[in-house]
C-alpha cells in the first residue's frame, strides 16, 4: 500500500493529501531515509512524521486496506 495511503487508513494523518503533501516536502521518513508518496509500506517499516516541532515515530504492524477508526491505532505501534 502507498504511504500516504498508509498513514490516511491508520489515522496518522487526518486527509491523504496532507500525508501526500508532508512526503514531498520530506516531513516523512521510513527506515531513516526521506520517503516518497509513492513508497510501499510494509510490515515492520519504522515511519517518522514531524508535525512542526514533535516528531512521532512508530512501527508498522500491519497493512489493511480498510480499517474502523476504533481498529486503526492496532496498525501501527508508537516507539517515540
Amino acid at each position: 500500500m502507498r504511504l500516504d495511503k498508509y498513514l490516511k487508513i491508520s489515522r496518522i494523518i487526518k486527509r491523504r493529501t496532507i500525508a501526500n503533501e508532508a512526503c514531498d516536502s520530506a516531513h516523512v521518513t521510513v527506515n531513516g531515509r526521506p520517503a516518497k508518496a509513492s513508497y510501499n509500506v510494509k510490515e515492520g517499516d519504522v515511519l517518522e512524521i514531524a508535525f512542526g516541532e514533535r516528531n512521532l515515530k512508530v512501527r508498522v504492524l500491519n497493512v489493511r486496506n480498510f480499517t474502523t477508526k476504533a481498529d486503526a491505532a492496532s496498525l501501527y505501534e508508537v516507539i517515540s
